[in-house]
Order: structure tokens, then sequence, then C-alpha cells
């Protein structure tokens, strides 16, 4: 256990330098003229999964993979911002219902995504139901 400590202490320091003088180099590079801008992370607008991850990210109800927020004609549902899951009155949870059931199926996790980054929790009556739609999707894509 030791050595695993003593190996990620070391594993974390040479990181570090590395990143120093790589940041110290492209530094240098701008100031002579041979780059023009310091490079940037680049993201990549992809429809479609890659297939690389054993869960698509796509399909993910993770809010912390993505964190641009996606409206899906459900704009009214804002101002359920900060209402617990529990405390929704009969016809809210309708509200919610009608809007997931007049979506595709493929929408739904991107859907819940987006409800996430906006702070409107799902109705805890429609849980079972949004995990099923989820499941079902993943489970048809997988085989």
């Amino acid at each position: 256990m030791t050595y695993l400590i003593i190996a990620l202490v070391i594993l974390g320091v040479v990181a570090f330098v590395a990143g120093f003088f790589r940041e110290k180099k492209l530094k240098r590079q701008l100031s002579r003229g041979e780059i023009s801008d310091l490079p940037s992370i680049k993201q990549v607008e992809d429809m479609e999964c890659c297939g690389q991850h054993e869960t698509c990210e796509k399909e993910s109800l993770l809010a912390a993979i993505s964190k641009q927020i996606e409206y899906y004609n459900d704009e009214e549902l804002d101002r359920f911002r900060g209402k617990e899951s529990d405390a929704y009155s009969p016809d809210e949870i309708e509200e919610f219902r009608e809007i997931l059931y007049t979506m595709r199926e493929d929408e739904v996790a991107g859907w819940i995504r987006s409800l996430q980054l906006r702070a409107v929790e799902l109705p805890d009556d429609l849980k079972d139901e949004v995990f099923m739609i989820v499941g079902e999707r993943r489970g048809s894509v997988r085989q």
C-alpha cells in the first residue's frame, strides 16, 4: 500500500513537472512568434455515439458529461427550478409526463440531463418510467 502511494505521488510530480515545462516552452514559442496563440481544448459536437465507451455519453444521465443546456420545447419547466422532486402536484407531474411522452426515445436521456443542468428535479412519480425508457433504449442499441 505504501509503494502505491509513493508511486502515485511520484507520478503526480512527474506530470506537474512535464506540464510546467510544456507551458514554458509554449510561452517561449508564443513570444518568438512561432505560434499565434496557445493551444486550447476543442469541443467536438458529435451527434452519434463513437462506440469507444461502454455507455454512450450522448445517452448518459450524468449532467457532468455535458455542460451545454439544450431545451426540448420545455422552457416552461424552468419555473420548477429548485423544487423538490417529491413536492409536485398531480397536475405538475402530468405536465412533465406529457413532455416525456411526446419526445423520441433517443431524446429522453438528453432531456433528463438538460433538467439536471437547469436545476429542475424530475418528479419522483416519473423516475421509474424514465429509467425504463432509457434502459430499454440502451438495451436495443447494444444488440
